[in-house]
């Protein structure tokens, strides 16, 4: 019989999409995430406007936005960076510290370019592809893709002075990709990228917030 000619029946109920698909459905609805910051005085007293980029991740159509609390902590200014390069004036809604996550919310009245699909990250097992989406390093290098794979489901890791549960893989994440999401082959968001752990010269290790984590809140 050709039975061996049929796609295995995990592929078919998941829909798998290439990474090619992934990054045409999620895309637009990572955004980069621009903050002004006060600077520390100089010698004279003055102080200059300090720019941080990180990414973020537009969950619903009223312009409400995922994004890491490290990338806007500090911020006096937050702008959004559609990827058609549209940028649109934001305010910090809420966070969370210890978890290092925080809600933005675009406050110009502007059509989202897209919505992400939230999955579940406790479905998530060792090996599974992911993609990250995000800003590597700012503007230049906005909505870059990267692929991998899960490399570990439930890290241990400290973050600041809390111990976070962490999804570990090697898809190449950057500073500027904070904020940014990590995708399962469905094409569903199962993490938000945090690339403040792990440091510099370190290779394939990604760090994730489980989006489980964050749907409760």
């Amino acid at each position: 019989s050709s039975n061996y000619l049929k796609a295995s029946p995990v592929s078919a109920t998941s829909g798998s999409l290439s990474v090619t698909e992934i990054a045409k459905k999620v895309s637009p609805a990572v955004v980069g995430v621009s903050i002004k910051s006060q600077g520390n005085p100089n010698m004279f007293g003055v102080s200059k406007d300090e720019e941080g980029m990180g990414s973020g991740i537009i969950i619903n159509e009223e312009g409400y936005i995922l994004t890491n609390y490290h990338v806007i902590n500090g911020a006096n200014q937050v702008s959004v960076i559609f990827n058609n390069k549209k940028e649109v004036a934001a305010k910090v809604i809420n966070y969370d510290a210890d978890l290092d996550l925080a809600i933005i919310k675009v406050t110009e009245n502007v059509k989202m370019p897209a919505v992400a699909e939230l999955g579940n990250s406790k479905d998530a097992q060792v090996g599974d592809p992911v993609v990250a989406i995000g800003n590597p390093l700012g503007k230049e290098l906005l909505g870059s893709v990267t692929s991998g794979i899960i490399s570990a489901t439930s890290r241990e890791i400290a973050v600041g002075n809390t111990k976070q549960t962490l999804i570990q893989t090697d898809a190449a994440i950057n500073p500027g990709n904070s904020g940014g999401a990590l995708v399962n082959s469905a094409g569903q968001v199962i993490g938000i990228n945090s690339a403040k752990i792990g440091g510099d010269g370190v290779e394939g290790l990604g760090f994730s917030i489980p989006i489980d984590i964050v749907k409760p809140k």
